[in-house]
């Protein structure tokens, strides 16, 4: 098997990113919210310039795949008309904002979350993928997901906190940013190519960045009715635009908030049957990652989704199916993960997908007869 090829960054709208299907042109919703009539914009442009799907990312952005080249400019002009594409693209490239989706209009999770934005300028260059956490709501709910610098709700008051490091430094919504951009700015003239994420420079942190310890964590969200609207899952992230949009019609929501966990909120929406969506947090399908795979992707290996859709109920754990090596769809570690090879599957246990296997080279037929429980 051939190495992936590792970009090293991820594409936007200005910078979109070819794949085998066309391009990929990723929007990045401010505040993890879409109102209904850019929810319902996005969904036909999915199928005017997609291939009509919309993928909802890890990082909680939204892409469309199998965009033409020469439907690039036209797309973003669509866009901009939108509000849904920043006018800068160095601006859109730092706005690596994860947000808890929870909020309530005004409260603080925003108030900090928009001054983020408007200062995002002042932030020293920093390595493509380095991104921010405002997770400041009564209980942390991204405390497991990727990003380097995190704002959060303390055991006594609002903190600021590095990755990796088990503290950190009380701030007031006042000096919040302007300590967001300070530790950014050490970070900066601290990493090194090696070490690129924050995680991996914390021996080096100043104790003036830590010591108050963060709030507790709050159980993960499930499919169904909450206080904002209703929540449902999306198998793989992919949401089928035309029946996206018939759901946010349906259910009269007023905005469409995403998150990182293969989860999508309808703001002020009922909830609503929708077959085309996952609405039992059981299902097995939230618990499958998947990437792509062959064609979509010019690097895999092999087909994904039809094998993870017909062994997810047969996996006891966290199953991952990629189609090469660098396990785009999960990064950390799965109970059962298989990497394509050559129109085959390598199969790691209790690993990730670049991890060495302990089974090489298994056709689809005989996944189909093998005990993972």
């Amino acid at each position: 098997m051939s190495a992936p090829i590792v970009q090293g960054w991820c594409p936007g709208t200005h910078r979109p990113m070819m794949s085998g299907d066309g391009l990929v042109v990723r929007v990045r919703p401010r505040l993890a919210r879409l109102d209904a009539d850019q929810a319902l914009g996005l969904c036909d442009l999915a199928d005017r310039f997609g291939n009509g799907s919309i993928d909802l990312t890890n990082r909680a952005n939204l892409q469309m795949r199998g965009v033409d080249e020469e439907d690039h400019q036209s797309l973003l002009k669509e866009l901009a008309a939108l509000n849904l594409l920043d006018a800068e693209p160095g601006i859109e490239i730092r706005r690596n904002i994860l947000v808890t989706p929870l909020y309530q209009a005004g409260d603080l999770t925003a108030r900090l979350t928009r001054d983020l934005i408007d200062r995002l300028a002042e932030l020293p260059a920093l390595p493509a993928k380095f991104g921010f956490a405002i997770d400041t709501g009564p209980e942390r709910l991204l405390e497991s997901d990727s990003a380097d610098i995190r704002l959060e709700a303390g055991a006594d008051g609002l903190i600021l906190r590095a990755d990796g490091c088990e503290t950190g430094r009380s701030v007031t919504e006042t000096d919040a940013i302007d300590h967001v951009i300070a530790l950014a700015m050490w970070f900066s003239k601290t990493y090194t190519p090696e070490t690129r994420r924050m995680a991996r420079v914390i021996d080096a942190l100043p104790q003036e960045w830590q010591g108050c310890a963060p709030g507790s964590v709050g159980a993960k969200l499930q499919p169904g009715p909450c206080e904002l609207g209703a929540l449902y899952g999306a198998a793989f992230g992919s949401l089928p635009a035309r029946k996206l949009y018939d759901l946010i019609e349906d259910s009269g929501a007023c905005a469409l908030r995403v998150t990182p966990w293969r989860l999508i909120l309808l703001e002020g929406g009922a909830a609503t049957p929708a077959s085309a969506f996952v609405e039992d947090g059981t299902d097995p399908l939230m618990t499958t990652d998947a990437c792509p795979g062959a064609p979509f992707c010019p690097q895999a290996q092999a087909e994904t989704r039809d094998i993870a859709r017909a062994l997810a109920s047969r996996v006891s754990g966290r199953l991952h199916v990629s189609g090469c090596s660098k396990g785009c769809a999960r990064m950390g570690p799965a109970d059962i993960t298989l990497v394509g090879d050559n129109g085959r599957f390598d199969l790691v246990k209790q690993g990730r997908a670049g991890d060495e296997p302990c089974q090489r080279g298994l056709d689809p037929q005989t996944l189909m007869t093998m005990d993972f429980t």
